[in-house]
């Protein structure tokens, strides 16, 4: 599955990949968030997560940068299924692409190819110590759901507080339905 927005292109990741990913990712602020990647990050973690079976269903995508040279490799985002059975949207981005808007702008991609497989939700959630992608969740809709709860943080090696959002897809879509019927009625 392949997404393209006005200013990144994602894609699945190939092995060729692995080591502009292992430079992108190892970075500590990085890694410090994110749930599953360990501390420090190597080319051989590069190369296992490329090498991971991936559910057909739901998307992990690598973000590039398009330009006019060759794209550049800018972050991840990805559809996961957690144990409840719900789908959550994780994501990053590689620190010398912070403040551009880029989690938010491929997110949104992500969100409407979750709208597109019929998903009624996403979840979402973020370590406490973590604003900014508290901020990129409530610009996609995400809702908090007054529930903080322990997140193993395999970097940390410990569990850390997160905040846990969701996002319901098939009420606005009913909504949305909801609306185009009532104006095809009044005309």
């Amino acid at each position: 599955m392949f997404a393209r927005t006005p200013r990144l292109l994602l894609r699945p990741g190939f092995p060729e990949d692995a080591p502009a990913l292992a430079s992108a990712i190892a970075d500590k602020a990085i890694v410090m968030n994110l749930a599953v990647a360990p501390w420090p990050y190597s080319m051989r973690d590069a190369e296992a997560f490329l090498a991971k079976p991936r559910d057909p269903v739901l998307p992990s995508l690598l973000i590039f940068e398009r330009g006019t040279g060759a794209p550049q490799l800018v972050g991840a985002c990805g559809l996961g299924r957690r144990p409840s059975g719900s789908v959550e949207l994780g994501y990053w981005i590689a620190k010398a692409y912070w403040g551009r808007g880029y989690a938010t702008e491929a997110c949104t991609a992500l969100v409407d190819i979750a709208r597109t497989l019929g998903l009624p939700s996403l979840e979402g959630s973020h370590f406490i110590d973590n604003p900014a992608s508290a901020r990129v969740l409530e610009k996609l809709g995400f809702e908090q759901l007054g529930i903080i709860a322990p997140r193993m943080s395999c970097a940390r090696g410990e569990e850390v507080p997160a905040r846990l959002m969701r996002l319901e897809l098939q009420r606005e879509r009913f909504g949305e339905e909801e609306e185009e019927e009532e104006e095809a009625l009044a005309a």
